[in-house]
């Protein structure tokens, strides 16, 4: 078998490692259009069976020329989000799957295409979005009624190494994350849909403190559309709360809350004369970068919860599903690429053995087997608590 990785950033390189310790993959071809980065990894990690090219995936011609090259079975792609669907449409054309980390929409228009070509494309199968949607349906499926349903997702720095004056270093893109801040959100409550404009996720209304088993004293705002989730879910209309939230360390949101007022998470261009414009979210990304990594001594942590509550057998239950995760020293893989990049690989590889099947565009909480993922996760280290009341 053989496995093609699209994009070696951060949680890329985690993909490649996985698929290379195997077992199942014979051969992995990293690619990137830039591999400075990337190869000290590559040249000391000892993957033999990786094999690295510099080449522009979006360049279709290219990358169907490799893909019929090297004889790939299966594409994981890890480019940013907007670049996700035009190298689904080159897995499209070459008749292989296609996996990614993202959110659906960015296959938005392709599910009819792939059908008619028999290939499966499988988004959102990482970690916010991911192991939380194959949670969420897990608990989903021991209730008879469900009420309400909120997921939590984090990737911060352990408490030890909150050395910066707001408590966060990057273990995934800074750009990504600047722009989920400048998001609007979308959540259920008391059976209504609810409409937050981006400006006001971090005002107090929105910020919920929790308590944190062998963590501490979290705080989380609102995080994208959760309503979106409703009609995949086959939830019905006795649902009456579902909310998507990021949690940080407490100070986070009112630290943010000032940034977004003052426009630093703008996109409108700052005409700043002389023919030079500044877009100020950008600036901030460029500006904080440096002051934000983690030292090698350092570790991050990844924290996961879904809740759901509502009745069996016509009587209250609670079901909450905690993950926590931490970097592994010894590889350098931070949590946030663990638990990222382990599952990606996990799905390409369930889908090379058929236990995840069909065409089109799949769905982690329909078409895939969440208690083999966890199982593998565990193997992987990543474990997941259950408690239920």
């Amino acid at each position: 078998m053989k496995a093609m990785v699209a994009g070696l950033g951060m949680q890329g390189k985690a993909v490649t490692h996985d698929l290379s310790k195997s077992g199942l993959i014979d051969q992995v071809i990293a690619l990137d259009v830039d591999l400075s980065s990337a190869r000290v990894f590559l040249e000391n990690g000892g993957y033999t069976n990786v094999t690295s090219i510099e080449a522009d995936a979006m360049d279709q011609a290219v990358l169907l020329d490799l893909i019929a090259q090297h004889q790939i079975d299966v594409l994981i792609c890890m480019m940013p989000a907007w670049l996700c669907g035009p190298i689904a449409i080159t897995c499209i054309e070459a008749g292989i799957p296609y996996i990614c980390t993202t959110y659906a929409a960015v296959l938005e228009g392709l599910d009819e295409l792939a059908r008619q070509k028999g290939v499966l494309l499988l988004p959102e199968m990482g970690f916010d979005p991911g192991i939380d949607l194959l949670l969420a349906a897990k608990a989903v499926a021991q209730l008879d009624e469900v009420h309400g349903l909120n997921s939590y997702g984090s990737g911060v720095p352990e408490p030890k190494a909150c050395d910066n004056p707001i408590n966060y270093k990057i273990s995934w893109t800074f750009d990504g994350v600047l722009a989920a801040y400048a998001r609007p959100a979308r959540l259920l409550k008391q059976g209504k849909k609810v409409e937050i404009p981006a400006s006001d996720i971090f005002n107090d209304e929105w910020v919920e403190i929790m308590d944190i088993p062998d963590v501490g004293l979290m705080e989380s705002y609102p995080n994208g559309d959760a309503v979106k989730f409703i009609p995949a879910m086959d939830l019905g209309p006795e649902l009456k709360e579902m909310g998507r939230f990021t949690t940080r360390w407490p100070g986070h949101c009112e630290f943010w809350r000032t940034m977004s007022h003052l426009g630093f998470l703008s996109e409108k261009p700052i005409d700043m004369g002389d023919g030079v414009s500044v877009l100020p979210r950008s600036f901030l990304s460029r500006l904080l970068t440096p002051h934000l990594q983690y030292r090698d001594d350092e570790r991050d942590l990844a924290f996961l919860r879904v809740h759901a509550w509502g009745l069996k057998d016509k009587q209250p239950k609670s079901i909450i599903y905690d993950l926590i995760d931490y970097r592994d020293l010894k590889t350098g893989f931070y949590a946030m690429n663990r638990t990222v990049g382990y599952t990606a690989s996990i799905a390409a590889q369930m889908v090379l053995k058929r236990q995840i099947r069909g065409t089109g565009i799949l769905s982690p909480m329909k078409n895939v087997d969440v208690d083999l993922v966890l199982e593998e996760l565990g193997k992987r280290g990543v474990s997941i608590i259950q408690r239920d009341s």
